[in-house]
């Protein structure tokens, strides 16, 4: 049997926002479970993890799936440890509470497919600007949707991985992106999200584009920023039948905006302006049908005599979706 290749990836300690870390280990075989991996070590120092004069930190698997562009391969996400076993700082995975997956998330990953040369989103010219907002939300053909084949390729490679993904759509400004995740737990719908991100980062480099996460690449010109809607139910939500139940829901985040905004990815006021479809990072509201407020009722919710889920819009492209989760869940989980 030919030896497997085993990519362990991990969140680093990079700040404000951590930034995807890997490397490949040979091993003879490989039964395809999680459980059958060994944890391995990693040089913390050279990833803001560790100092230099004890720098071992520990990788501990905690989600496999095959890998659809290496032969004999499997792509590994890990939970960092420090020396002793003990969680490190950085996971944020950790701190999810969350162990019976009563909590569904599904995200809706936005980004820019960027262009290192110009340092511009793909579709923008070298000197000045395309055409304003308008054409290029879900749009089709080559004067509106720039770097299609990249996003059907990340599409493809990952289903093929068995990644959840929902759907893809050509977003509100030129070279922007989505695609949605969706997961019955908190846990691994943080996972999929960050192996979705190493695969669209992986199939970047083939291509010579970069991949812009930043919630505002384009600063306060008149351009969309990228967000990274959480939706979210647990079990109260799926069957609450009841009105006054998802305003007890949206009500328990009030008294808790500055801890969430705390997760919920750098520089988000920037794009949390009150325009650009966004809510005012000043501010809190909900409300049925509503991509101007905090939190959106969904009209799915209220068709189905007000059962369901909930979207929190505020949290951006950058964003720990482990952490999102972890704030969401602590906030919701109260709730009676």
């Amino acid at each position: 049997m030919a030896k497997q290749k085993l990519e362990y990836i991990w969140l680093d300690g990079t700040e404000p926002t951590q930034s995807l870390r890997s490397k490949t280990k040979i091993v003879d075989s490989f039964s395809g479970e999680v459980s059958d991996l060994d944890n391995w070590s990693f040089d913390g120092s050279s990833t803001n993890q560790a100092e230099g004069g004890s720098s071992d930190c520990i990788l501990k698997p905690v989600f496999v799936i095959p890998d659809p562009q290496r032969n004999n391969a499997w792509l590994v996400m890990c939970e960092v440890l420090t020396a002793d076993g003990t969680p490190h700082p950085t996971n944020g995975r950790a701190t999810i509470e969350d162990d019976d997956n009563d909590f569904w998330f599904g995200f809706e990953q936005e980004y820019f497919l960027w262009d290192p040369e110009t340092n511009k989103p793909l579709g923008f010219p070298a000197n000045g600007y395309p055409a304003p907002q308008g054409p290029y939300y879900c749009s089709v053909g080559a004067s509106n949707a720039f770097g299609r084949e990249i996003v059907e390729e990340h599409l493809d490679v990952c289903l093929e991985a068995g990644l959840n993904v929902e759907g893809i759509n050509a977003e509100v400004a030129a070279g922007q992106w989505e695609f949605q995740i969706f997961a019955k737990g908190a846990k691994e719908a943080g996972d999929q999200i960050w192996v979705a991100r190493y695969l669209l980062e992986r199939i970047g480099e083939s291509h010579g584009v970069a991949i812009n996460w930043h919630c505002k690449p384009l600063g306060q010109l008149d351009w969309n920023g990228s967000g990274m809607h959480a939706n979210f139910s647990n079990s109260l939500l799926r069957t609450a039948n009841s009105k006054e139940t998802f305003h007890r829901v949206c009500e328990a985040f009030r008294p808790v905006v500055a801890e969430h905004i705390a997760v919920y990815g750098a520089d988000n006021d920037q794009r949390l302006t009150g325009k650009h479809e966004t809510a005012s990072i000043h501010d809190f509201s909900y409300g049925v049908s509503d991509r101007g407020a905090s939190i959106r009722i969904p009209l799915y919710a209220v068709q189905k005599g007000w059962s369901g889920y909930l979207e929190d819009r505020r949290p951006n492209s950058a964003a720990d979706p482990y952490k999102v989760a972890a704030r969401i869940i602590k906030t919701v989980k109260p709730v009676k």
